[in-house]
């Protein structure tokens, strides 16, 4: 700890590890903050680059760096940032993403309106060989919209997210090493036994997505890590199905893997109004979030829909004659659908030529 100065506002707690090409131009995004009462709380996991020189390059007393002495990654490393942290919230930044210059204002202005939140994210934009790409995360939110979403997906993206550093301190540990690779899902749902999770829609993050990050070469055990989160959500609604119910949501709705059947796309229907009718009775949202509700739900089972029908798993039929009640199409018409279904033909028709070409 910092002994003898006034605590900030905002404590960053920020993990990093051979980050030398990045991390310099995410401390740059923090110095441009509007809000300038924060500190910055850096743990290097013992990195073979240049990053802890980096770091040191910038003369701002708001910088603490943690140098670790062995190897612990990303989990503990962040937990060691919190152990540090003296604000009144906590901001997370990894250290390869970029902050928005209002972000900080924006979130503690949210915060310090609406006590009951304890946690609350922004939308944010993606950074991808260059250039923005859209996010594919719901565009519009409230409260038991983003409740209701992680029923069924990670809505937040962690690098966005503020935190009520007392409902944080709740948390043992904050980050559970055993949930690796979804430990932000899993501290979002434990963290929502003290108060309201919220979503800023306005974009104030960029989240860099490159091909050295977990989300890419660890595909299969953030999957597993997810699936034992949600397992744990569903055992009083799915008793021994609770397994198999998160296995199907986590690799269908969270994944968007194409189902393989048609029983399947039926499965995950089920499963999905199962869930839907049990959170909108159980919570009894406003009539704005229960719309913006169904309609998000419908949208996901509609893309897993079309996926099926573009690699040709399923038959447009299949869709029809399986579709939930309450569902629908989500954004999609049927002229989508069928779009999907002429899409998926001529790329079986691709793969048959080159096949026969290469025969």
């Amino acid at each position: 700890m910092t002994l003898g100065l006034p605590a900030p506002t905002v404590s960053v707690v920020m993990p990093t590890y051979n980050g030398a090409g990045l991390i310099g131009e995410t401390i740059a995004s923090l110095q441009a903050q509007s809000l300038r009462d924060f500190e910055l709380i850096i743990v290097d996991d013992c990195s073979t680059d240049d990053t802890v020189a980096v770091i040191r390059g910038f003369d701002d007393p708001r910088i603490r760096l943690i140098q670790s002495q062995k190897n612990r990654r990303v989990v503990l490393s962040r937990n060691a940032a919190f152990a540090e942290a003296r604000g009144r919230y906590i901001a997370a930044l990894d250290h390869d993403d970029l902050c928005h210059p209002d972000r900080f204002q924006r979130q503690v202005a949210y915060l310090d309106a609406n006590p009951g939140i304890v946690l609350v994210g922004s939308a944010a934009n993606v950074l991808e060989d260059g250039a923005i790409v859209p996010s594919s995360l719901a565009p519009l939110s409230t409260p038991p919209v983003i409740a209701w979403l992680l029923q069924i997906e990670n809505p937040l993206v962690w690098s966005s997210v503020m935190l009520r550093t007392d409902a944080a301190r709740q948390l043992d540990p904050f980050m559970r090493p055993e949930m690796v690779y979804a430990e932000d899902f899993d501290l979002y749902h434990r963290i929502a036994a003290f108060g309201g999770v919220a979503r800023l829609d306005d974009e104030l993050l960029t989240y860099r997505r490159h091909s050295g990050g977990a989300s890419q070469t660890q595909a299969q055990a953030m999957r597993q890590a997810a699936i034992r989160v949600l397992t744990g959500v569903y055992v009083e609604a799915f008793g021994d199905a609770a397994a198999e119910t998160a296995d199907l949501i986590v690799t269908h709705v969270m994944g968007q893997q194409p189902v393989p059947d048609r029983s399947t796309l039926e499965r995950v229907g089920s499963a999905l109004v199962a869930l839907q009718d049990r959170f909108l009775a159980q919570h009894r949202p406003d009539r704005e979030s229960r719309s913006l509700i169904r309609w998000e739900t419908a949208r996901r089972w509609a893309r897993i829909g079309r996926a099926g029908l573009r690699t040709g798993t399923l038959r447009l039929g299949d869709a029809a004659a399986v579709r939930p009640p309450h569902l629908g199409l989500g954004y999609a018409g049927i002229e989508e659908l069928i779009l999907s279904r002429i899409v998926g033909s001529v790329r079986a028709a691709q793969r048959r030529v080159r096949k026969d070409a290469a025969a």
